[in-house]
């Protein structure tokens, strides 16, 4: 733990407020905030994220931190976060326009790293900050343990995925069907092996972590409300698991958004990827969405360059973080 203590950051500008010492009520003004910047940045609908803040805060169990603003009971700032099996998450840090400085939100970041270096067993942490000020240009605490991974939010309007012309997949393409989530979660373990985005979120390194990634954008509003219609997956053959699939939620009133895309690396440049991901793109279409959006890591050059050829052009640059005690 020495070296832990020789980097520690600058203590916060202003005395933070532990989460569970507010009521929802104190962070309502912010919380509206924070959805208006979201529907405004990315048409992207808050609220259910916003109420689930609010739910836990009001059950006294989220744990973070709050920045004060004219009070502790209207605060500037919050960020929380999660442990879970030796890895911490910074769920979400969001700072009022009137106080959002990247001191400000350094303040916040550090705190939940600290109280994240202090849980038995987290030797790792990640954060995507959607929100947050200059993601790949700014200082940022424990630098010694930091890498950053430069993602971009991409979308594509319905102008472009009607044009998109249908490829044979040679396999069976079928819907989602929430029975098949431990041949997905197989499938992903597989896909991402060795890949950019294992290293991003470890959850794609073993079909367990897997399965518990699929749980959250299945069950939870994190990435929107996952629409089934959209979902898709490819049959790779009798007793061989899944060969692909592409799965679609929706974030906003005619707004949908892939929340995940990839392939058995046997089955690629098949243009299985490419079919997968339009019959969702043009699923979305007929169920009334103007346009669509995805994430991706700009080191995936290979994804990058088929939603390009789609069709997809860059709405926001934002970055992945991963802090880890080496």
């Amino acid at each position: 733990m020495a070296a832990l203590s020789e980097q520690l950051p600058a203590p916060s500008p202003v005395p933070l407020v532990d989460l569970r010492d507010l009521q929802p009520s104190h962070l309502d003004s912010l919380l509206r905030e924070e959805a208006r910047e979201w529907l405004a940045e990315l048409d992207w609908d808050f609220e259910p994220s916003a109420n689930l803040v609010r739910r836990f805060i009001g059950m006294r169990s989220l744990l973070g931190f709050a920045l004060p603003g004219r009070g502790i009971t209207a605060p500037a700032g919050y960020a929380y976060y999660v442990a879970d099996e030796g890895k911490g998450l910074v769920g979400g840090l969001y700072v009022s326009r009137a106080y959002r400085t990247q001191e400000n939100e350094n303040a916040l970041l550090s705190a939940v790293l600290d109280a994240l270096w202090k849980t038995p067993g987290v030797s790792r942490v990640e954060a995507q900050l959607m929100m947050l000020d200059s993601p790949l240009d700014r200082p940022v605490p424990y630098a010694s343990r930091y890498v950053p991974h430069a993602r971009k939010f991409l979308e594509v309007p319905i102008a472009q995925i009607v044009t998109l012309p249908p490829r044979d997949p040679l396999l069976a393409i079928a819907p989602w069907s929430d029975n098949r989530r431990a041949e997905a979660a197989r499938l992903i373990a597989s896909a991402y092996a060795g890949h950019i985005d294992s290293q991003i979120n470890d959850q794609y390194r073993s079909p367990g972590g897997a399965r518990r990634f699929l749980t959250n954008i299945v069950e939870y509003p994190g990435c929107g409300t996952f629409f089934t219609p959209a979902s898709f997956v490819a049959m790779a053959g009798s007793g061989q698991g899944l060969a692909g699939m592409s799965l679609a939620s929706l974030v906003a009133p005619g707004v949908g958004h892939i929340t995940q895309a990839c392939v058995a690396p046997p089955h690629r440049n098949t243009g299985l990827g490419y079919e997968l991901l339009r019959r969702s793109l043009v699923s979305l279409a007929g169920h009334g969405c103007h346009k669509v959006s995805l994430t991706v890591t700009v080191a995936n050059t290979d994804a990058a360059g088929l939603y390009r050829r789609m069709g997809f052009v860059n709405r926001r640059d934002f970055a992945a973080y991963v802090w880890e005690l080496r």
